[in-house]
C-alpha cells in the first residue's frame, strides 16, 4: 500500500534578531507549537542556539539553524549534531544564503546527520544547486533567492518559475520534498508556493516581526490544511 502524500509544511528561522531571542524566542516558538497542534500542519522552528534546550521544552520540533561538519573532539566554536540531539533537536538548516558552505562540507554534514538521526533542510540559491546537491539526499531541500530574502516580495510570486522548475529539476534525481523561501510574507505566497509543486516554506521576519504572529501563522496553516 503507497504510503499517503506528505502534508505541506512551514519552517520558521528565528535567526538572531532581538525580537526572538530567549523569552520573546520562547513565545514565538510557543505559537509555533499551538498553531501546528490546532491546525495539524507540522511547522518546523529554528531557534536561536543559546534557546535550544529550552525550545524543545514547548515544541517537539525544533531544529538548529546550521551544524558544522564535525564529529565531537576538538573544533572550538562548532555546532554539531551530537549537541543538536542532546538538546533534544530534531534536525538543522544547513548551507542557508547567510551561512553558506563548501560543497564537501554539505556532503559531510549530511552524512554525519543521518548518522546521528537527524533530519536535514537544506538550503539551496536555485535551481541548478538544487538538483546538484540532491544526490546526497537531504530530508529536504528548500530554494532560496538570496535578492529576495527579506524583502518582502514572495519568490513564489517575484520567481513562480524558478519553484516549478526546481521541484521538476529535483524529481528528476530523487524524491526528495522541495520547499520555498525568501520574501515569503502571508497565506497567499503560501498558497501559491504549494499551488507550484512546493511541499512548504521556510520564513523568518515575516513571522518574527508580525504585530500579530499568531493570527499570521494560522493563517499560513490553514492555506494549505
Amino acid at each position: 500500500m503507497a504510503n499517503p502524500p506528505m502534508k505541506p509544511l512551514i519552517a520558521l528561522n528565528l535567526k538572531t534578531y532581538k525580537e526572538s531571542l530567549g523569552k520573546k524566542g520562547m513565545e514565538l516558538t510557543q505559537i509555533a507549537s499551538e498553531v501546528s497542534l490546532l491546525t495539524g500542519i507540522r511547522i518546523i522552528v529554528a531557534p536561536q542556539h543559546v534557546d535550544l534546550r529550552e525550545a524543545v521544552q514547548l515544541h517537539s520540533d525544533v531544529y538548529a539553524q546550521h551544524m558544522d561538519p564535525h564529529a565531537e573532539g576538538a573544533h572550538t566554536g562548532a555546532m554539531t549534531a551530537d549537541q543538536i540531539k542532546s538538546c533534544g533537536g530534531r534536525g538543522t538548516l544547513l548551507n542557508h544564503s547567510e551561512h553558506r558552505m563548501e560543497e564537501q562540507g554539505i556532503a559531510q554534514a549530511i552524512t554525519i546527520l543521518k548518522d546521528t538521526g537527524l533530519e536535514c533542510m537544506l538550503c539551496t540559491k536555485d535551481t541548478a544547486e538544487s538538483e546538484a546537491y540532491a544526490k546526497y539526499e537531504p530530508t529536504f531541500i528548500t530554494v532560496e533567492p538570496p535578492e529576495l530574502i527579506g524583502r518582502g516580495v514572495s519568490v513564489s510570486t517575484a520567481k513562480p518559475e524558478l519553484v516549478s522548475a526546481t521541484v521538476e529539476a529535483v524529481a528528476k534525481v530523487n524524491k526528495t520534498p522541495v520547499l520555498c523561501g525568501a520574501g515569503v510574507s502571508n497565506a497567499s505566497d503560501v498558497k501559491r508556493a504549494v499551488e507550484l509543486g512546493a511541499q512548504g516554506v521556510l520564513l523568518a521576519s515575516a513571522f518574527i516581526k508580525s504585530p500579530d504572529p499568531k493570527k499570521l501563522l494560522t493563517e499560513m496553516a490553514e492555506a494549505i490544511g
